[in-house]
């Protein structure tokens, strides 16, 4: 038989047909394109200063249903209506270079919308557990409580193990979720932009494993410092919480805060809530570090010159970029290889996906 492709004859066109083919002509020579779409809240994913997000089913034509995350901004803080939407401008400026970026361990940027003078940022939905969730006493105890005996034992010497104040990341995967971390940050740095409230909460660990940077609410332009911005005093670099503006390098030492809780099991900061208290706990952190890390941590060189090169009080001391943290001397890829020569390295993401599986399951 002949395998020779014939031509497509169709029926002569109906009324119908005819009508569908106007309309098709119409959205290929029209320079906009507009419809109406429409969200169904799911559920609340979180609440902060800035306003809630939502987890929300996008409704398309013919039964598409897209599960996306929506951060409704809350004008409430705001002096007026004025500011509010002076400073949505600004959000919105950062959102749409963010949404550019498209990096694999940065949140994607859908839209930003204007709804009755509110503005929400569409986002994509990520399967997973915020870092400040997937620490926490309780997700520990559901791990102990779901998993058979030779599989919790696995895990608490791979992956994880009980801290003073919540659970710890054993030092391979703190530094996985770290070095992805920073390729999150280094890709906004390189365009400008500073994330500005690097801490837990704003990790994402997706159910593959793999870490993402979320909420670009405080991000803002390097090039255009002084809109007003909302961080967290904990993480906050000192210099931030001294009234400078947010650098790519106080991001860094955001990062090595969190970096030292998933390592100790406790916030460095814990139960300190005035700021000139704050203020001197960080500038003596290097002080306490060894106190405030197990043995493990404490013992290795190239660990503790990572935790104190990032979080130094001196913004000048500090790796001069996130890729430097990563890949120079004594840097988290440092560690790694490290481990690799020591025979004590592991599939890191393949770890976590299978904790978090596991738990699932049951």
């Amino acid at each position: 038989m002949s395998q020779e492709t014939l031509p497509f004859l169709p029926p002569p066109a109906s009324n119908r047909d005819r009508n569908l083919r106007d309309a098709y002509d119409l959205v290929g020579k029209t320079d906009w394109l507009r419809w109406t779409t429409s969200f169904r809240k799911v559920r609340t994913l979180g609440k902060g200063g800035q306003g809630v997000v939502y987890l929300s089913e996008r409704q398309g034509s013919d039964g598409f249903k897209l599960l996306v995350a929506l951060k409704v901004f809350s004008p409430e803080n705001y002096r007026d209506d004025a500011a509010y939407r002076e400073d949505m401008k600004a959000i919105a400026s950062v959102a749409g270079r963010v949404a550019l970026i498209q990096h694999d361990n940065i949140l994607d940027i859908h839209d930003f919308i204007e709804q009755r003078g509110i503005r929400i940022m569409e986002m994509e939905w990520i399967d997973g557990f915020d870092l400040n969730d997937l620490l926490s006493e309780r997700m520990l105890e559901a791990s102990r409580r779901s998993l058979p005996e030779d599989r919790w034992r696995y895990l608490n010497n791979v992956i994880l193990t009980p801290g003073p104040n919540h659970l710890r990341l054993k030092p391979g995967v703190a530094i996985q979720v770290l070095r992805e971390s920073l390729n999150g940050l280094g890709a906004l740095h390189r365009e400008g932009i500073v994330h500005g409230d690097i801490k837990p909460s704003n990790l994402m660990i997706k159910r593959t494993g793999a870490a993402k940077i979320i909420d670009i609410g405080s991000a803002l332009c390097a090039t255009n410092p002084g809109v007003r911005r909302m961080w967290s005093p904990t993480y906050a670099a000192p210099e931030v919480l001294a009234g400078e503006e947010a650098t790519p390098v106080s991001d860094l030492c955001s990062l090595g805060y969190v970096l030292i809780e998933m390592l100790a099991g406790t916030n460095p900061f814990a139960r300190i809530d005035r700021y000139d208290e704050l203020l001197t706990a960080k500038k003596s952190l290097d002080k306490r570090l060894t106190e405030l890390l197990p043995a493990d941590v404490a013992t290795n060189d190239m660990l503790m010159h990572l935790c104190r090169k990032m979080t130094n009080p001196d913004p000048a001391k500090r790796f001069p970029s996130a890729q430097a943290a990563d890949l120079d001397r004594k840097g988290a890829a440092d560690f790694h290889r490290q481990l690799v020569k020591g025979d004590l390295a592991s599939e890191y993401e393949t770890d976590l996906r299978t904790w978090l599986e596991l738990v699932e399951e049951h």
